[in-house]
């Protein structure tokens, strides 16, 4: 394995905070690797010839346990078994990832180094070194970043000057510094690889991040000095060849001649698996002509070079994709809905649509574009597993990549090959990995792509993934070839559609995939979560075990606050392994028959009580309902009323700015139609108006809740009843036209919940109430308004509370 390939694209990839890339945890007594004539320097990732018995046993072990050693540089290379007078006491922690055996019986270890350490002591130990060793801190330094800026950029300036001055045969892995983003690393990078005497080498590990720094830069100058000297000398020897001619005149007659000795049979057999790999290929006669062009290339490439690696491994990748390859879809509807329906409960709409895809496939009767999808809502709801069941449902192969926090194009297209370490994009890899052109393609997390102006939009490169009319030639930069997802069905999983780019939702079909009800969360732990977590915790066996409905109720309305069910299978598994531990230490399950009243002794006390109607015995006290990310809840909205000459309106309870609008709407309203209602307009004029919404620590927005506020402020000026366990919910207008709102499915259920037999809300959202099952409705009665004064009509009793105030 070449050096640079392993050490740089260990590097090049590297973000974030330098001191955990480096951090490791190791016991004071370790393993001990001495170096002759290197010193490697934290976060490098180095092969190292291995060839004293003394030092592959050190390896060896390491490899066998932990993989953790120390690594120390010796003073003089002669010595064989070194002692403490031989080696320098700065080394470095290191990690020993894989080891290599050679032709000749030695071997190459891979190691990755890690923090600096302090050798203590060396002992000889069962034939190996070892050492008791401890982190090593350099003496604190100060500096402030503008002077550690300035010392950078003089650095990678006098590297640029050195660079300048060798010629073309100039070492890679020196160029390859010039790619290393991060700071440190790129110090360490060329404290480990650029020309300098052993003991520099020895000193800078010793040193700390500012003084490494400014000597460094100090042998890169003295370097610069000593190569302009040399070139100098070399121009007044008057050679009739220079020094660059002379040794690529040498270097090509002993490639010519070692061909002839050894001919091209490595060239030539690599040449001939490609080919014959391309032959059981489909692929498209772009692809073979591109195919053909690069392998005759690698046919004239010398197999010592590393172009050589480079241009096999492309020709791998190519060959390897499944081109024009595709699973037969399983067109079976019944199969299908059975499948669907046996790993998810609910989702209807998901469901109907993947039945509508296969409804169209069977009547077509060939291949079409896939749908791409996008299913929208909130954690824990079974969008990513659903990919798995729609997969298995047609047949297809599934593949997953997750997107969140992808901030790189090239993680999409893929880099091109003239960086070193490219390599396809995550589609292509994605796909090759499938081994299908026609896979289920899950992009988990599709809204927490990260735009970023450095490397790129990845957002950007998905709009021609998820464009059917542009997927069937997707550009990867690394194949530098055009390739047909068209056939791919992406299924992309989002929790808020409001981070997505407007162009790249647009080409999404967007499902939602609403939250779970209390009576669905209940089948799905009952036929689903309950067995799976049986098996889990090892009591699949005991039949009779099982959770009451009633049982499970009280966790999910007591112990979750969510849309989704991962908490509910928390709760569950924490149940269950409180049996498990009973029947562990006693031999029997118990109980067998779990019931709300066993719930608290397996889960403890309740983090969480259920909103319940608290009645109707003060004025300006309303029942609203709200929607939250866990489902739908029941809210009180207080209007109390004190003398004041401030005549003012307070707002409190952690409103957000829409809600505190509508709360102006509302009192407006009630202004210009106090005559309506038979409200003293002096009352505007000498008494102040507080309206709170309790659970102050709650942050609480949105317009659904103007007519409760409405009727609030009209209850507290009346002095009026509000109709018992009646609860509303509805935008406001200055006019006084009620709007429709969403999330009406869990409003309604927590209403029901809560106790409310009476709804009021718009007109048009009884379509809403219509899509809800029969079962789930039974009890409610619904009241259709499209005014406030309607609202206001029904809400609004003729009793006076008790002791209602004299306004």
């Amino acid at each position: 394995m070449p050096d640079t390939q392993i050490s740089v694209s260990m590097i090049l990839d590297i973000d974030g905070d330098y001191n955990d890339f480096i951090h490791i945890e190791a016991p004071r007594e370790i393993p001990l690797l001495a170096l002759r004539d290197m010193v490697i320097f934290p976060g490098m990732m180095i092969p190292v010839h291995i060839s004293r018995q003394i030092s592959r046993k050190v390896v060896t072990w390491a490899e066998q346990n932990d993989g953790v050693l120390a690594i120390v540089c010796q003073r003089d290379s002669n010595v064989e078994i070194p002692t403490d007078d031989d080696l320098f006491k700065i080394g470095v922690y290191g990690k020993v990832h894989r080891i290599f055996q050679m032709p000749n019986g030695d071997l190459t270890a891979i190691i990755h180094a890690k923090k600096e350490i302090f050798i203590e002591e060396v002992r000889l130990a069962d034939d190996r070194l070892v050492c008791s060793a401890v982190a090593y801190q350099a003496q604190k330094e100060t500096f402030t970043d503008d002077v550690w800026n300035a010392a950078i950029d003089e650095m990678r300036e006098a590297f640029d000057n050195f660079l300048k001055l060798q010629d073309e045969t100039a070492s890679e892995l020196m160029m390859v510094a010039k790619h290393i983003r991060n700071e440190m690393l790129l110090i360490n990078y060329l404290s480990t690889h650029f020309p300098m005497p052993l003991n520099h080498r020895a000193a800078l590990l010793a040193e700390g991040q500012w003084s490494r720094l400014i000597k460094l830069i100090e042998n890169i100058k003295w370097r610069i000095n000593y190569e302009e000297i040399r070139q100098e000398v070399r121009a007044n020897t008057q050679q009739e060849l220079d020094e660059q001619q002379r040794n690529y005149i040498i270097q090509q007659q002993i490639r010519n001649l070692q061909s002839e000795l050894t001919g091209d049979a490595a060239t030539a057999d690599d040449y001939t698996k490609i080919t014959e790999a391309a032959k059981q290929k489909n692929m498209s006669d772009e692809a073979k002509a591109l195919l053909e062009k690069e392998a005759a290339r690698l046919k004239q490439m010398d197999t010592r070079s590393t172009d050589y690696s480079v241009q096999s491994t492309y020709l791998e990748t190519l060959v390897g994709l499944p081109w024009d390859t595709y699973t037969t879809d399983d067109l079976n509807l019944n199969r299908a809905q059975r499948i669907l329906d046996e790993d998810h409960y609910g989702l209807e709409k998901v469901k109907e649509r993947i039945l509508e895809h296969i409804a169209v496939m069977s009547l077509r009767g060939n291949l079409m574009k896939s749908p791409i999808l996008c299913l929208y809502g909130p954690p824990g709801v079974g969008k990513t597993s659903l990919g798995k069941s729609i997969a298995r449902s047609l047949g297809r192969k599934y593949v997953r990549v997750s997107l969140g926090g992808v901030h790189d194009e090239a993680e999409i297209r893929g880099h091109r090959r003239t960086y070193i370490g490219a390599m396809p994009g995550r589609i292509i890899k994605s796909i090759d990995k499938a081994g299908t052109s026609n896979p289920v393609f899950v992009l988990d997390e599709i809204d927490k792509v990260v735009s970023d102006k450095v490397h790129g939009d990845p957002a950007s490169a998905l709009l021609e993934v998820l464009d059917p009319e542009q997927n069937k030639a997707f550009h990867d930069n690394y194949l530098d070839i055009d390739y047909d997802l068209s056939q791919v069905m992406f299924i992309a999983t989002a929790n808020d559609l409001t981070t997505i780019p407007r162009p790249l939702l647009d080409r999404m079909e967007v499902i939602e995939v609403s939250g779970y009800i209390t009576e669905e969360k209940i089948e799905i732990a009952h036929h689903h979560l309950l067995p799976r977590e049986k098996e889990n915790t090892g009591l699949d066996n005991e039949k009779g075990l099982t959770l009451t409905r009633k049982a499970l109720e009280t966790i999910i309305e007591q112990y979750t606050r969510e849309s989704g069910v991962r908490q509910l299978e928390k709760q569950i598994n924490k149940a269950l392994r409180k049996i498990a531990l009973e029947k562990a230490r006693t031999g029997k399950v118990r109980p067998t028959r779990i019931m709300p009243k066993d719930v608290k002794a397996l889960l403890g006390n309740p983090p969480f009580y259920r909103d319940i109607y608290q009645g109707n015995d003060y004025a300006g006290v309303v029942t609203g309902l709200a929607w939250t990310s866990v489902g739908g809840e029941i809210l009180f909205i207080e209007t109390s009323l004190s003398q004041g000459k401030e005549h003012k309106l307070t707002l409190t309870g952690n409103l957000g700015d829409v809600m505190k609008e509508s709360a102006i709407l509302a009192l407006e309203y009630i202004k210009a139609h106090a005559d309506d209602y038979n409200i003293d307009r002096r009352v505007f004029d000498e008494w102040n108006i507080h309206i709170h919404v309790p659970e102050g620590a709650t942050p609480k927005d949105g317009p659904s809740a103007g007519i409760t506020i409405a009727t609030s402020i009209a209850s507290a000026l009346t002095q009026r009843k509000v109709r018992a366990n009646t609860a509303m919910t509805g935008e406001i207008t200055l006019r006084g036209k009620v709007l429709p709102v969403g999330g009406i499915r869990e409003k309604i259920l927590a209403a029901k919940r809560a106790g409310i037999t009476d709804i009021m809300l718009c007109s048009e959202n009884r379509k809403d109430i219509e899509e809800i099952a029969e079962k789930y409705r039974a009890g409610v009665t619904f009241h259709y308004v499209d005014d406030v004064s309607d609202v206001l009509s029904f809400a609004l009793t003729d009793e006076v509370v008790a002791n209602a105030k004299k306004i």
